[in-house]
């Protein structure tokens, strides 16, 4: 007998509703300028956005600036152990610590001003937090924020001492400062490229 992928198949119209409802929620929130002062407790997913004055991101910067609906980046934060299902989403402080990481990488970055950045934030606790993947997933879908769809790089860390031989990543290129990146020796990629990348990405985005 034949395979019929289509009896393997599953869908579901009541997880895309509640991940509709989670991204409703999530665009709902207040925004707020980075870093975050308040310590807080908890894992979830999150939105950077940008209203300075740097050129190459004119568009988007005015489309946040009548309302912070267009991230330039969108990321998540999960406690340690959870693809094995061993954690305590509700006792970290990972989506707080990763704002404030965020924010020292844009501070280091060339051309860069933080108090040019708002963020949002949704925590997602309990059973909730089994939410994280596919709402990060559904935000950069929808929005294809820059920092995530066509410049890599802003999330990266310091690799660590033996493994500099990698190449600058694209947002360092753009935006250097970033002390680690000065030890890497790979071959960087060409500014020109990137830039033309951003502009034509900007210009196919709905940003009304």
């Amino acid at each position: 007998m034949s395979l019929d992928y289509t009896r393997h198949i599953f869908r579901s119209p009541e997880f895309q509703s509640v991940v509709g409802q989670a991204i409703h929620f999530f665009d709902a929130t207040p925004d707020h300028a980075l870093p975050i002062q308040d310590r807080f407790i908890g894992c979830g997913v999150y939105g950077l956005y940008y209203t300075g004055s740097h050129l190459l991101y004119t568009p988007l910067s005015q489309a946040n600036r009548v309302g912070v609906h267009h991230p330039i980046y969108v990321g998540k934060a999960v406690t340690k152990g959870w693809r094995t299902g061993r954690t305590i989403a509700s006792q970290t402080t990972e989506l707080y610590s990763r704002l404030r990481e965020h924010a020292r990488s844009i501070r280091q970055g060339n051309g860069l001003s933080l108090d040019d950045f708002r963020c949002r934030f949704m925590i997602l606790e309990n059973m909730e937090a089994d939410l994280i993947i596919p709402v990060e997933a559904e935000l950069i879908r929808r929005y294809r924020p820059l920092w995530n769809t066509v410049v890599d790089g802003f999330g990266n860390h310091d690799p660590g001492s033996g493994r500099y031989e990698q190449a600058p990543s694209e947002w360092d290129v753009l935006h250097t400062g970033r002390p680690w990146v000065r030890k890497l020796t790979g071959n960087a990629p060409q500014e020109d490229i990137i830039v033309e990348k951003v502009r034509s990405a900007l210009s196919a985005l709905d940003l009304a």
